[in-house]
């Protein structure tokens, strides 16, 4: 591996610009003793603290079925799908208001974002995801994801807020995400029953003896070690690393921005850049074919730049928005291949065109690009 892609480790939390973190009901109920406003309060202010640091930072956050469930007085944790959907219909209202008015006090907006399964298996409404997330970190607003448990039914559910947070880390291209839970982190052994058991301190996300130690869930939540351990994988994707770290330590969140050596770190194989390049090339199946002129493919070649419409010369194949394509010399030779930001009709319309008409000419601008440089590997 290439100096430049070298795997980060604790030192590499001290670097980061974006992270995920995900709070499990556990935590943000006191065990199931309503919503602790004091410790999300806390979490908060730890949050504010990041963004004071320019680092920008998704929140994940169980607790509105908890929640709900405490507000209707029910003592355990429903089967049915539409006892679940109204315990989430009535805890998320409160869940919300909580946050909203915690960050308030630091002058951070919030935004609410419900998502479904169904939301990141279809493509469009995956970029939409990512588009809209993206706009908001930009604007310096906090988005508290979680999963619409209103609408949501077995058949489209992520099964857990663990997995949630390592989609939304692969949406965003976060650098890290760290799982709060009421554990310390991931142990060799369940410290519930073994006095011996030992904190893993670091490991591979990718690791399947991982698996073998980590348990099931509580009561209130759907996941448990299992699910972080399945987190940290997916998470790894994308080449963010995850840790598992307890809630309940003080400043956990900022410690940990400064390498401190707190819960459970797993790393993934491949540094961000390198594992998102790795995954482009990878990709076999192409939907169509720009055609770039000989300014286009040396700035490609030589700079790592984002391809602009102005430097394609001819389009072929059917492909929408999101979709793979190739690049070609004009003696049709690979040079690169990437995630196309226009369908094939609104590619066709742009060939030549400078970026800044690209909405006098469609009516809007998705992106100035045709392919971003992120999304994008020469070949």
């Amino acid at each position: 591996m290439a100096k430049g892609e070298e795997v980060p480790g604790r030192d590499a939390l001290k670097g980061m610009r974006r992270v995920v973190v995900k709070i499990g009901s556990a935590l943000l109920t006191n065990d199931g003793r309503a919503l602790d406003e004091a410790a999300i309060g806390g979490w908060v202010d730890q949050i504010a603290a990041l963004h004071r640091r320019g680092i920008e930072v998704v929140l994940v956050s169980s607790g509105a079925v908890a929640a709900g469930m405490v507000r209707l007085g029910w003592q355990t944790r429903p089967s049915e799908v539409h006892a679940l959907q109204a315990a989430a219909a009535v805890g998320q209202n409160g869940l919300t208001e909580c946050y909203e008015g915690h960050f308030g006090r630091h002058q951070l907006t919030t935004a609410q974002v419900l998502l479904t399964h169904d939301d990141l298996s279809n493509r469009k409404r995956y970029l939409n995801a990512r588009s809209a997330l993206r706009t908001l970190v930009e604007l310096g607003v906090v988005p508290v994801v979680n999963e619409n448990d209103t609408v949501v039914t077995d058949e489209i559910r992520f099964g857990d807020n663990d997995t949630l947070g390592a989609l939304v880390a692969n949406l965003i291209e976060a650098d890290a995400l760290v799982i709060l839970t009421d554990q310390e982190g991931l142990f060799d052994a369940d410290p519930r029953h073994d006095p011996n058991a030992s904190l893993i301190t670091e490991g591979r996300a990718d690791d399947p003896r991982l698996a073998a130690v980590a348990g099931d869930g509580g009561a209130l939540g759907r996941g448990g070690m299992t699910t972080k351990v399945r987190a940290a994988r997916l998470a790894a994707r994308s080449g963010a690393l995850t840790v598992i770290a307890s809630g309940r330590q003080p400043e956990v969140l900022t410690r940990l921005v400064d390498g401190e050596r707190l819960g459970t770190l797993l790393t993934p194989d491949q540094a961000p850049i390198a594992a998102r390049k790795r995954w482009l090339a990878g990709q076999l199946q192409v939907r169509g074919t720009l055609t770039l002129d000989a300014g286009a493919v040396k700035v490609l070649r030589d700079s790592g730049s984002s391809l602009l419409p102005v430097g394609v010369k001819a389009i072929a194949g059917r492909f929408v928005r999101g979709e793979m394509v190739l690049c070609v010399d004009e003696e049709g030779r690979r040079i690169a291949k990437g995630l196309v930001n226009y369908g094939v009709d609104e590619a066709q319309r742009l060939i030549g065109q400078p970026s800044h008409r690209i909405e006098a000419i469609l009516g809007y601008m998705e992106a100035p690009e045709l392919i971003h440089r992120d999304n994008l590997v020469v070949l």
